[in-house]
Order: C-alpha cells, then structure tokens, then sequence
C-alpha cells in the first residue's frame, strides 16, 4: 500500500523527467532573449520594430495554441501530442537558424511558439501523479523553468561569441530533439489519460472566470510583468553594450551575480508572504521595487556597477512576484476552475510577451533605448494603482476528494456537508468527475475527517 504523503518511485521519475522536458524546451526559448537585439543588427531588414517582434512574437503563437494543445492530448494521447509540439520547436528553430532576413527569424520564432506543450505536460503529470502529489511534481515544473530562465541569460551570451546566433537556434532545436529522447525513454507510460479539471482548462468555465474581476486583476497583472521583461530586454543588451561599453561576450559576467543574489533576496520575502500572511504587503512592495529598478536603470544606469545593481533589485522583484501570483491565482480561482483560471493566466502571460516585444521595438525605434525604461517605469507605476485594489485571498489549499458516482442532488447535499466541517473553505461536488474540489486551510481541518469521504482507498 502506498503512503499517500510519500512519492512513489514513479512519481519521482515522472517529476524528474518531464521537469528535464520542461527546462530543456524553455532553454531553447530563453537563450536568445539576452542577445536578440545585438544578433538581430546584422540581419537583413532588420528595424528596431522588426527586432522587437522576433524577440516576442513567440509569446503570441504560444497564446493562441498552449489551450489546443491540451485538448489534443486528451483525444490522441500526451506523448504523440507533445513530440510534434517539440518538433514543431525545433523545426522553427532551424529556420531561424538558417534565415539571414529578420522576416526569416521571425517565422522561426512564429513556429517555436506554435509548439506549445505546456498544457499537454501539465496533464501528462496529473496522469502519472496522485492527487497528493501532484503539487510537488508542479513545483519542480516550476523550479525548473525558473532554473532555465537564469542559465539562458548565461549561457546565451556565451553562445553568441562561440556560435553567433544561428548557432543558439541550432543548439535550440536540439535540445528539443533532447526533450523528445527524455520523454520516450525516461518517462513512464501513464494506465491512461483523462481530463483533469484541477490543472487542464475546461472549456465551459471559460466565461466565468474571464468575468471574474478578482481574476482579472491578477492576469492583468502577469500580462504587466511579462510586457515589461520582453520591452525591456529588447534594449537591455543594447544599453548594456552602448551605454556602459560592456561586450555582449562580458554580459554573463553581469548576469551570473545579478541572478544569485536576486534568489538569495528575494527567498526570506517569499517565507514571509507564505508563513506570516504578509502577501499584500511583499506583493504590493515587490511592484514598487519593480517600478524604482526601471527607473534607477533610466536614470542613473551608466557604469557596469550601477547597471548590476538596479537589475538585482529589478529580478529580486520579478522573482517575487512570478513566485505569488500562480498562488494567488490558484488560491482565488473557485475550487473546481482551478485549471481554467490557470490557463488564462498563463494565456494572459505569454500575450503581455508578445505585446512587450512589439511595444519595446516600436518606443526604441521612435524614441530611443532609454524611452523604453521611462515607458515600463509608467506601466509598472500604472499596475500599482491597479493593485492597491485588490483583495488578497487566504492562504488555502486545493484538496481533492473522490467520491464515487451520485445524483446531482447527492452532490448537492454532500457539497453542504463537507462545508460545515471546520477548516473547509469551499467545497464543489461535481457529478461527472466523481470528484468534490475543496479549498482547505491546513492548519484547521481534520484530514482523517475528509479521507472518510473517499472512495479509493490509499
């Protein structure tokens, strides 16, 4: 019998593995973003606009079929699904590679977006995991992208002075064809797959948590943060090299303490927005940070020193609050559109990418690289009036509970049960799913109480 609170060996391999997909695929898109402009110069028809959009179109395309993606897996299988998403990468990645025309990269870039996996591999992990531990497997996703994110902006520098940049999208899409070994040959079959609603979007949520204005403030908020990297990185390397005359090939020298010591800072402000209810106040402060490291960039950012340390206040910020809004996300969403909620979220958040890009080479292009800071200093300023607004939610926790085949009317009566047991916040029972979704508070609810509920034994 399995301890439910344990993983099984399985499940640890499964972690490990599709995290390993995940990292792999996001290096190959991550690398190229700290010398896009510098690479995208020598490329014929290259404008500051043009430049902008192949640094960001990829936001758009991974918009629009991320969703598609994950309603293909549930009708012709997770891995068929996610391999062609990771050919379709590295197939995108080798035109860029081979294009001499920004218009060529563009299309590279169009196509490595257009392989949007993510939903697939999410549901591949719910397949393969118990509910009990499908938020740890989630939280290694989560660490490894975050990982992938800080070697890209090493690594990628580096490769330029090796390779120049045809050479990182060559190194691009065969980190894909990695990814496609690791998912055939590390990763376990799931006995099958179904559609879960805690971590897949359903399509008749939809317009309730797009009418959700608690929700709606979040995902402005993710669509803000990532507008603002993207339009920033457009012109980042170039002041970087311009402006305080540092070598794209010494840019990584920057980045390597800039991203250590944001992580060091920024860890004892997430303990203290998870265990001391200090969400809002980190939450709202990490916006100000945010706002005062654009401005200090645009300002005062004219020697190596001065640059590193407002990008260590800029990505200790960034960190912050991309580590609490999927929580915040998740922990306002109702209990059973948990899923939906974080797909629109993540929509939401790969169209602030694209829309940065475009917005970042056009203000570059009319008025200069340092009009780009003054203008995401704005929208930064802009999100905190926003945010002053909102409600934060309590700290709770998902909880699943499966109850076996009954009537709606059942569900009703069970559904009000299981809200009058202390430490339950909500409670949804839905019949098709035989599952009721609860949020919990942890520190109050009798877990042997809710197990009772089960159907399945551990």
């Amino acid at each position: 019998m399995n301890d439910p609170f344990k993983m099984t060996s399985t499940e640890k391999r499964s972690a490990m593995a599709l995290s390993l997909i995940y990292f792999l695929r996001m290096m190959g898109l991550f690398m190229i973003l700290p010398v896009m402009a510098i690479y995208a110069e020598g490329l014929t028809g290259a404008t500051p606009l043009l430049i902008g959009l192949a640094v960001g179109i990829y936001g758009l395309t991974q918009a629009m079929f991320q969703i598609p993606f994950g309603m293909l897996s549930d009708r012709f299988g997770r891995k068929p699904v996610i391999a062609a998403g990771l050919l379709i990468f590295a197939a995108g990645s080798l035109i860029a590679a081979l294009s001499t025309s920004i218009e060529g990269v563009i299309l590279g870039r169009v196509l490595q977006g257009a392989g949007a996996v993510a939903s697939a591999i999410m549901a591949l992990a719910a397949d393969l995991t118990r509910d009990e531990q499908r938020t740890k497997v989630m939280a290694l996703i989560g660490i490894s992208i975050g990982l992938s994110f800080s070697i890209a902006f090493i690594v990628g520098p580096l490769l330029l002075g090796l390779v120049n940049g045809n050479g990182i999208f060559v190194v691009s899409a065969l980190l894909a064809l990695v990814a496609i070994a690791v998912l055939y040959l590390m990763l376990p079959n799931p006995k099958s797959h179904q559609f879960h609603r805690e971590c897949q979007p359903a399509a008749t949520q939809l317009s309730s948590v797009l009418s959700d204005s608690r929700l709606l403030r979040l995902n402005s908020g993710i669509f803000t943060l990532h507008l603002i990297l993207t339009a920033c990185f457009v012109v980042i390397p170039l002041h970087m090299r311009d402006g305080i005359g540092l070598d794209i090939s010494e840019h990584w020298q920057i980045y390597v303490p800039v991203f250590i010591t944001s992580v060091i800072l920024m860890m004892p402000f997430l303990r203290m927005a998870e265990s001391k209810g200090r969400t809002r106040e980190i939450f709202l402060g990490a916006i100000v940070l945010l706002s005062a490291s654009l401005l200090g960039i645009y300002l005062t950012a004219s020697t190596v020193l001065s640059m590193a340390l407002w990008l260590v206040v800029f990505f200790t910020a960034f960190n912050l609050l991309e580590a609490n809004l999927p929580s915040l996300i998740s922990r306002t969403a109702a209990a059973d559109s948990r899923g939906t909620a974080m797909g629109v979220y993540s929509t939401s958040q790969f169209a602030g990418t694209f829309i940065g890009g475009v917005a970042g080479g056009w203000v570059y292009g009319n008025y200069g690289i340092d009009s780009v800071f003054l203008f995401c200093t704005v929208l930064a300023g802009l999100w905190l009036v926003l945010a002053l607004g909102m409600s934060f939610p309590r700290h709770l926790n998902s909880y699943m509970i499966h109850i076996g085949q009954m009537s709606e009317d059942q569900a009703g009566v069970l559904a009000l049960e299981l809200q009058q047991i202390p430490g339950v916040a909500e409670a949804m029972v839905v019949c098709e799913d035989a599952i009721a979704y609860l949020k919990i508070d942890s520190k109050q609810v009798d877990m042997e109480i809710l197990r009772k509920y089960s159907v399945v034994e551990d």
